[in-house]
């Protein structure tokens, strides 16, 4: 990342080197524990509920860190016992370096506190020293004085402090002993004195056993043999130009790169003058970063530096001569910090999914960064993306907790992507992204919704039980039982309606069934309200209208009401021999109970004694002849007529009329002969004799206002003509000599005026004259006084 990038002032940044103690929730306070090395798996280290006083450890999710993320010490929750998670190695874990301290803190999430504290692992005598050549070969001088020393490879002992190496000893010998030196962080050299001159012509070589000692309490012992070959005289040892070289290398050096140069001269020729170069007295860390050139004096690279592990190296060097003589100088390697560690991003807790109205500043994640350069390159900033209802809050040294901003709604977005960004300031700029994924838990906030208002179903009649006749259909946003719909019947409005015995509904689909047979005739029509309820925790519910209309099928055939079919004697009309063509016979009256053109009537005349003198209007069932009697015609006559209806398929009723010809209205009326009946027919036959009753007394008294009000007109109309008086006779009218309009099956009401003259006798009768006004006016047509006594209207 360039340094221009930091153009980034969207991201909400915090940066590590600002974060400070909050409240309470830090003590300051270090706890300090020890533990040697090498402890078996589950050896008791502290109680935390003692030291630190901390309790129902579980509860507030307690757990151990440390810097480095290992898991070192494990801790039990019920007890608060701090136990040794695995066998410790304090010489992997820190080397030479003393004291071995492991920082670590206690978490609790619970709320959120934090306990310093730290770890030393004590060293135990775990192992031997170790000579780094088995074989030590010094060349000294037969000229050298008593009392010169000769500095030899020091013994390596990974265990530290007095465990050690903390004394050399040498074999019995006529020639040297043994003399040891103060080196850095107290280290031990053995260097090898001479005692007494040397002869190499007596004894060109000597051989001595070098043995190195640690201070352990079971000492252990190593040894080296050391060849002394006697050469002659050489009286100039090498001198290094600086007795001290400091240099400043990158970390990012590569292998073999040249770190310094060093030089020494010797006053002295020949062999005793050409100088060689080497390490002494350095550390097992040196021989393997670091190689000398034994001609050049050079000092290269062997191994990749890291400042995070080591940041310094001091590199003895020392310049031998052919006569072994040897001066010595030391070089200061400073390893300077580039910024080639990313930060990391380790993740202590998550938690999720989290419910959709959790509370402001919840805390969702624990984690903490950390940059193992130095200075700005170990300098972080940590942020995530805008636009999220989150916040990152810096609490305890390098730890951030993810906590919530604003509310949630699941079913505006039911997961979040926290992209979790920390960027060095280093040069250029590192950066390490972690991405967690945060799921919101649904609540039930949301009611179902139905996708109607209202539903209306069709269902025709005479259906068959448990018929399905529809869906209603809801829809809750919510998730889970949250969203999984139950469907129900509300008890109806209208206590009289039985719902229960009519619909029943799927209480998972919503689907309605009707329980029996529908009769559009008993009921056209019903509604009800459906419920829709949730299985959340409140339950959320909402209801709907649901109309079902009950469709009309021809399932009624239609019913006479006149002439009675099943009277206790055949129905006989009277008609006059004089009677003229189209003359009103009788009229059919018939009704079906269905309705729409299942209930449009229409009439038919089927057969007839006399073929061509009757005929019927289909639309009002209105039976009139159709030319003049004569005298060849028979005195009886049977019509056999049929009802239909305009369904499908249609249904129809016949019905039987029996006309008697008459020559004047005097002559007796002769009935037929009885039918016999059935017994079984006689509770239907009163039945149907009570409704014509009551339908004939309803009739009756209609007709008689109607012909009150038709006779007082036309009295008033023959007074303005000066054409007599016509008087309405006193008395009343027999039923039969009106029209009596059928209930919906006639397209017309037809009315008649029965006048008589003015003079009281009553010898002349004038005929049935039609008021109508889509009729023409029938002539008045004068008869006898016998004819008027035995004349009778259908």
């Amino acid at each position: 990342m360039e340094p221009g990038v930091r153009a980034a002032q969207h991201l909400r940044q915090v940066l590590l080197f600002f974060v400070f103690l909050e409240g309470s929730s830090v003590l300051s306070e270090t706890w300090s524990y020890s533990v040697a090395e090498e402890m078996e798996t589950g050896s008791f280290i502290a109680n935390i509920i003692k030291d630190m006083g901390v309790g129902d450890l579980a509860a507030r999710g307690a757990r151990v860190i440390f810097d480095d993320y290992q898991p070192y010490l494990w801790l039990e929750l019920e007890t608060g016992n701090l136990l040794l998670n695995e066998k410790l190695d304090r010489e992997a874990l820190c080397g030479t370096s003393e004291p071995c301290i492991l920082h670590f803190q206690v978490l609790l999430e619970n709320p959120l506190q934090f306990f310093q504290a730290e770890l030393l692992v004590e060293d135990i005598n775990d192992h031997s020293p170790t000579f780094l050549e088995k074989v030590i070969f010094l060349n000294i001088s037969e000229g050298a004085t008593p009392g010169t020393s000769f500095q030899m490879d020091n013994a390596q002992d990974l265990d530290v402090g007095v465990n050690g190496v903390q004394n050399y000893t040498i074999s019995p010998n006529s020639y040297f002993y043994l003399k040891l030196k103060e080196g850095g962080k107290g280290r031990k050299y053995p260097e090898l004195v001479l005692d007494g001159s040397l002869d190499r012509e007596k004894e060109p070589s000597i051989s001595l056993i070098l043995t190195a000692v640690d201070g352990g309490s079971l000492p252990r012992s190593a040894t080296a043999l050391i060849q002394v070959a006697v050469v002659d005289v050489n009286d100039n040892t090498p001198e290094f130009e600086r007795t001290l070289y400091e240099v400043q290398v990158p970390e990012n050096s590569p292998v073999d790169s040249l770190v310094i140069k060093v030089s020494a001269t010797d006053l002295d020729t020949g062999t005793n003058g050409e100088i060689s170069y080497s390490f002494s007295h350095v550390s097992r860390d040196v021989r393997e970063t670091f190689k000398i050139h034994p001609i050049s004096g050079e000092v290269h690279l062997k191994a990749l530096l890291d400042f995070e592990v080591i940041q310094s190296y001091t590199i003895n060097v020392q310049a031998v001569d052919g006569g072994s003589l040897s001066g010595k100088s030391a070089i200061i390697v400073q390893v300077t910090d580039v910024n080639d560690n990313p930060p990391e991003i380790v993740l202590t807790s998550l938690m999720s999914p989290i419910p959709e109205n959790c509370l402001s500043e919840m805390v969702v994640a624990v984690f903490s960064v950390r940059d193992q350069d130095s200075g700005d390159n170990g300098r972080m900033m940590c942020s995530i993306q805008d636009n999220l209802p989150f916040l990152l809050k810096p609490t305890f040294k390098n730890f951030y907790t993810l906590v919530t901003e604003n509310p949630l709604d699941r079913e505006s977005r039911a997961e979040y992507n926290i992209t979790i960004t920390v960027t060095d300031l280093g040069t250029p700029r590192l950066t390490t992204q972690h991405t967690i994924t945060v799921q919101v838990s649904d609540v039930n906030d949301n009611a179902p919704t139905f996708t109607q208002t209202s539903y209306t179903l069709f269902v025709q009649e005479n259906n068959s039980p448990a018929l399905h006749i529809g869906t209603i259909r809801a829809t809750d946003s919510d998730s889970g039982s949250n969203a999984r719909i139950t469907y129900s019947l509300l008890p109806p409005y209208d206590p009289q309606l039985a719902l229960n015995s009519l619909i029943s509904i799927n209480a998972e689909n919503g689907q309605l069934f009707a329980l029996r047979e529908l009769d559009y005739e008993a009921l056209k029509a019903f509604e009800f309200h459906v419920g829709a309820t949730d299985q959340g925790s409140p339950a959320l519910s909402s209801q709907a209208l649901v109309r079902v209309l009950v469709l009309d099928a021809n399932d009624n055939a239609p019913f006479v009401l006149y002439p009675l079919q099943n009277a206790s004697a055949p129905c006989t009309e009277l008609l006059p021999r004089a009677a003229e063509p189209g003359y009103l016979v009788t009229k059919v009256v018939a009704v079906d109970r269905d309705s729409g053109q299942n209930a449009w009537l229409s009439f038919q005349l089927l057969k007839a004694t006399e073929p061509g003198l009757f005929s019927v209007w289909a639309h009002n069932g209105e039976v009139r002849t159709s030319r003049l009697l004569t005298e060849r015609d028979a005195p009886k006559h049977r019509l056999l007529l049929l009802v239909k209806d305009n369904g499908d398929p249609p249904r129809s009723a016949s019905v039987t009329l029996h006309v008697l010809l008459v020559d004047g209205f005097s002559q007796p009326y002769l009935p037929l002969p009885e039918v016999a009946r059935e017994p079984a027919q006689d509770n239907d036959d009163l039945l149907t004799l009570y409704l014509v009753i009551a339908l004939a007394s309803v009739s009756s008294i209609f007709l008689l206002s109607v012909l009150l009000f038709v006779g007082v007109r036309l009295c008033r109309r023959a007074r303005a003509a000066s054409l007599g008086g016509c008087s309405v006779p006193e008395g009343h009218f027999p039923g039969h000599l009106v029209d009596v309009s059928g209930a919906g099956t006639l397209s017309q009401s037809y009315q008649y005026e029965v006048c008589l003259t003015g003079v009281s006798d009553t010898k002349d009768f004038r005929f049935l004259k039609s008021v109508s006004p889509n009729h023409e006016v029938v002539n008045c047509v004068e008869e006898n006084s016998t004819s008027l006594s035995g004349f009778g209207y259908n």
